[in-house]
């Protein structure tokens, strides 16, 4: 195997991913652990880390460690203060090292970005907007990026100018989980793509908080499948988050970063708008943006 050159970690809130990678880009190995932010205390990030990156590690030398996520978060290893947009995605002057117990590695954190008015905040998104941008450094428009709390950011000549953050993925969750609407739904395979499609439409018909109890009424009075209700509820959220974009934001062209289902319901639903967005892999853009960063941190730029 060839030498590992450097060592790229994405960092959530529930989940830890890590890459090792030859000074030419390959990735030679791969890892991940249920080990995110949200259950670590401050002391246990070191050992989370070398859970994964240990066997990588070569003790001749000292290999960079690049991380984006919650794990510069207030509660995370050690915080890394915002960069206030409108600014570049990531902010280099503003990276963090915190300290090691391990002579073989030094871990740089990248900062997330925040707003202040109207207040938001991300953190990781910005590396996959630096990844997008080291692909296409003129890319002018939106980026689209679903998650639990979807973003979308608005970029220009090599800057994020402003984003805002949508709670659709933890309000399906909690719509479909734990609420009255849990005993009418099931999100059994195959997707239903009509239902969905219902969903976006009904968004822009009728009150939201209307429209959610009547997922509920016509499984009762018009046995509405569960599996249709499940699809519709999606649709009604998503469709409810593309309304509330900011005016000033409509026209530009979209870039979807995502994988698998969550993504593709995004981009059909723009689709549905005459939006032809293009769609990019989560995994692709996070390394070329930590890949950016760590080039910055070799003096490559």
């Amino acid at each position: 195997m060839s030498e590992v050159s450097w060592i790229a970690v994405d960092w959530g809130t529930t989940q830890l991913r890590a890459w090792a990678l030859s000074g030419s880009g390959e990735v030679l190995q791969h890892g991940a652990s249920a080990r995110g932010m949200g259950s670590l205390a401050v002391d246990q990030f070191e050992g989370a880390l070398l859970e994964l990156i240990d066997g990588w590690l070569d003790a001749a030398r000292i290999t960079e460690v690049v991380a984006c996520g919650m794990v510069g978060a207030r509660q995370g290893w050690r915080e890394a203060p915002y960069a206030e947009v409108p600014c570049a995605p990531q902010a280099m002057a503003r990276m963090i090292n915190p300290e090691v117990s391990d002579a073989r590695m030094r871990v740089s954190i990248i900062p997330g970005l925040c707003q202040r008015v109207p207040a938001d905040v991300l953190r990781g998104e910005e590396t996959q907007i630096a990844g997008l941008l080291a692909a296409r450094p003129d890319y002018h428009g939106l980026v689209c990026l679903p998650g639990t709390h979807s973003k979308w950011a608005e970029v220009r000549e090599g800057q994020v100018l402003g984003f805002q953050t949508f709670m659709t993925g933890e309000l399906f969750a909690l719509l479909s989980g734990q609420s009255v609407l849990r005993h009418g739904m099931r999100g059994d395979p195959p997707f239903d793509l009509p239902a969905f499609e219902a969903g976006l439409r009904a968004a822009s018909q009728r009150p939201l908080l209307g429209a959610l109890f009547g997922l509920r009424a016509e499984s009762l009075l018009e046995g509405l499948a569960p599996t249709a209700a499940w699809a519709r509820l999606s649709g009604l959220l998503i469709g409810q988050e593309l309304a509330g974009l900011a005016e000033r934001w409509q026209g530009l062209p979209v870039c979807v970063i995502g994988d698998g289902q969550a993504a593709e319901r995004y981009r059909h639903a723009l689709a549905t708008l005459n939006i032809a967005a293009q769609t990019l892999g989560a995994e692709q853009v996070t390394l070329a943006g930590l890949a950016a960063a760590h080039q910055h941190i070799r003096g490559g730029t």
